[in-house]
């Protein structure tokens, strides 16, 4: 292959992990609520706040993509690509999934959707984190805050979610096992598939990448 033809098939490979990823997160996501077993902190809000509004909740987390991108203003945090895709694919993705998937109630299916919807949140988190088209808007306000108050990304992180789990908790989202083993597991799933979907860094920046990567917000957990 000419040098020429590279840098457009390693935009392209990007583009597809990117949507990709972010579609795959929002199924993910949809997985843990139909397994009710618990959800991931953000997802707790989200539960939290489609069942007071009686929005979806992937709308829900459409909103909340959009105002926590508006506290980026404040931290000067700039986004990329990746960051307003973000915003809105993955809450559409997880409606979609919720429509499609039936209803599960018998232990031995939620199980396996809780687990399923674990280990798919790893391979989402890989792909668009390896995309490199900027964070998304939870990950980039942990890695602001980290910058603008010297405070390290994995206090940032558990002040942030410990505050988003009460908060959705109290307005009636699902904490369970689900909650404690994502918790446990999202990191070595997402280090180990960051690896997996790694994309060789072109000699020169893409104007569409912001800078500041999510991967310290997310790994080091």
């Amino acid at each position: 292959m000419s040098t020429a033809h590279r840098p457009a098939r390693r935009l392209t490979r990007r583009l597809v992990q990117l949507y990709a990823g972010l579609a795959l997160y929002g199924a993910s996501s949809a997985l843990l609520v139909e397994a009710g077993l618990g959800l991931e902190p953000w997802g707790v809000l989200h539960q939290g706040l489609a069942e007071r509004t009686g929005l979806s909740i992937g709308v829900v987390s459409i909103v909340v993509g959009a105002v926590v991108l508006l506290l980026w203003i404040p931290l000067r945090q700039r986004p990329g690509l990746g960051t307003v895709s973000n915003v809105f694919v993955v809450g559409l993705a997880m409606d979609a999934t919720l429509a499609l998937v039936p209803e599960a109630h018998a232990p031995a299916v939620r199980v396996p959707l809780l687990l399923a919807g674990i280990v798919l949140n790893g391979v989402a988190t890989g792909l668009y984190i390896a995309a490199s088209f900027g964070p998304g808007p939870r990950d980039g306000l942990m890695t602001g805050l980290h910058r603008r108050t010297g405070r390290s990304i994995r206090l940032m992180r558990t002040a942030v979610e410990v505050a988003v789990v009460v908060t959705g908790f109290a307005l009636g989202g699902t904490l369970g096992v689900g909650t404690l083993l994502y918790a446990l597991s999202i990191g070595p799933l997402a280090q180990l598939f960051l690896r997996v979907f790694a994309v060789r860094p072109a000699p020169d920046g893409s104007p569409v990448v912001a800078t500041g990567s999510p991967r310290g917000a997310i790994l080091r957990g």
